[in-house]
């Protein structure tokens, strides 16, 4: 055969590759790779059959049956760069570096790091270096625009979606989300079955991060039946999921991963050991002052101090706020029945110091981001050790000592029994929660030591930080600073501590 023969045959050798490889499907990848080989071979042995333009439409065509590579995964040396840049973070903090090094890997996780870690820093960072779009989901309408505000300030392209927004505003969001403008996504989970939903339709997401996780499960003190819905989510967009949350038992992280579809997750669970937080506990009733007035001393001990009261129910809160509001304390009420605006208005008068104390239910607190609460004061017993774990938690962000004081009696056990509802499962199980939490507050010990544990973490005695260790009880009166709240009745406080860091059992405020 002539040279132009030759060259002919290879010419539709060629074609015949390219026609294969268009075939629907992929269908024909496999007859285009046995062509392939076959011209190699051809071409080892006749070089000069082959010009040099058909050389280069071979290399184009054999690299379409290369798979593709998959992307370069950032590392932790390129997450502490945007980390010191965008964050001005020197380094991570402790349980940070290992959640954001799995999510950038695409491995799904589960967080469990206690209030005040840094926990929302683990999706922020990563939305940065995973390019794309990341989902938030938050029950937190009411702080999105605050985070929102703080993400752009910082440089990320965040926006959030929910029932606040006009239509008009609405969809102009929505159509950045389309053109890949937007790198962060807040949206609650109640809007994932309506109208964000329909808008995430056929957007590829980078990664799922589910805010205040607990909510998800059954066994979890916050249950919210919406967050159910998320359990298709990992499916619908195959992106990992990174799930977080201040307070899990081992049982509630074994249902948040099982809930969200997780496939061999990762668990990084932060310390739960909290020494700044100084724990009171006073059994209401008997000859002692009224649970009103020994809160309205603690707070008048504590002027141009920022703090939190919670109380069980609305009629309460609105009870307690107003009496200390008549006796001159800047003090305001929170609650589901408020208005929005209303609730706006008192958490941002809070942020701001223009309120003292915030007398709220549990709808307050959940994310709020100000370091500086110095005592955290519970009317009425919490529901469960998980909650009150998470509404202490939000007192000394910044490290610095703040007083936590608990007010419980069994009565308080019998209101959260008729609060537990109809279902009989549920129930019962906010009758076991409520028990433990009343077992916590009446019984001797280190209540840092039964706290963490409750959690499956091991420590000893405090020492010097709870009324259990010999922590003298809160001073109540900024006149005298011998009036002080009493323990509960059977439990005598043991002569307090000196450490050895300077005055007795306080850790030194530097100058």
């Amino acid at each position: 055969m002539k040279g132009g023969g030759r060259a002919a045959v290879i010419e539709d050798e060629v074609a015949a590759i390219a026609r294969a490889l268009d075939a629907p499907g992929g269908g024909g990848h496999a007859e285009a790779a046995a062509r392939l080989t076959a011209l190699r071979a051809r071409y080892r042995a006749r070089p000069a059959d082959f010009s040099p333009d058909l050389v280069d439409r071979l290399k184009a065509l054999a690299g379409s049956l290369r798979p593709p590579r998959p992307p370069s995964v950032p590392t932790l040396d390129a997450a502490r760069a945007v980390l010191r840049e965008l964050f001005g973070h020197a380094d991570f903090r402790p349980g940070q570096a290992a959640i954001v090094e799995a999510v950038l890997g695409g491995r799904d996780c589960v967080g469990v790091m206690p209030t005040g870690a840094g926990k929302s820093l683990t999706y922020q960072l990563p939305a940065r270096l995973l390019g794309g779009t990341t989902l938030v989901i938050s029950p937190l309408i009411a702080l999105m625009k605050d985070q929102v505000d703080a993400m752009s300030r910082a440089g990320l392209r965040a926006t959030f979606l929910n029932s606040t927004l006009a239509p008009e505003e609405r969809r102009a969001r929505v159509a950045a989300l389309r053109r890949g403008e937007v790198e962060l996504l807040y949206a609650a989970p109640e809007g994932l079955e309506a109208s964000v939903g329909s808008a995430l339709s056929g957007l590829g997401l980078s990664l799922l991060a589910v805010d205040e996780a607990h909510c998800i499960s059954h066994w979890g003190h916050d249950f919210r039946p919406a967050y159910r819905n998320l359990a298709g989510l990992k499916d619908r967009f195959g992106a990992p999921v990174l799930a977080l949350t201040a307070t899990a038992t081992r049982e509630v992280t074994r249902d948040i991963a099982g809930q969200l579809g997780m496939v061999e997750p990762l668990l990084v669970t932060g310390s739960f050991l909290r020494t700044n937080l100084k724990l009171h506990a006073v059994k209401k009733g008997g000859d002692g002052p009224s649970s009103r007035d020994a809160i309205l001393r603690l707070v008048k001990a504590r002027r141009r101090q920022s703090g939190i009261v919670y109380a069980l129910s609305r009629k309460t809160v609105e009870s307690v706020a107003g009496f200390l509001a008549g006796h001159g304390v800047r003090a305001a009420a929170y609650h589901a029945g408020l208005e929005p605006a209303e609730r706006e208005r008192v958490q941002d008068a809070f942020a701001a110091g223009a309120v003292e104390v915030v007398v709220a239910t549990i709808a307050f607190g959940m994310g709020i981001d100000k370091a500086d609460i110095r005592y955290v004061i519970h009317r009425d017993m919490p529901r469960s050790l998980e909650a009150y774990y998470q509404e202490i938690g939000r007192a000394g962000r910044d490290g610095q000592d703040s007083d936590c004081v608990l007010f419980y009696s069994w009565a308080d056990v019998a209101a959260l029994d008729r609060m537990a509802g109809d279902d009989e499962q549920f129930a019962a199980m906010q009758r076991r929660q409520s028990r433990a939490m009343f077992r916590f507050a009446d019984e001797p010990g280190c209540r840092h030591e039964r706290l963490v544990g409750h959690f499956g973490e091991v420590a000893g005695p405090c020492g010097d930080a709870c009324d259990g260790c010999g922590l003298e009880p809160p001073v109540t009166s900024s006149s005298a600073g011998s009036r002080s709240l009493r323990a509960p009745s059977g439990r005598t406080p043991r002569p307090r501590r000196r450490s050895s860091r300077g005055w007795p059992g306080r850790t030194p405020r530097p100058p």
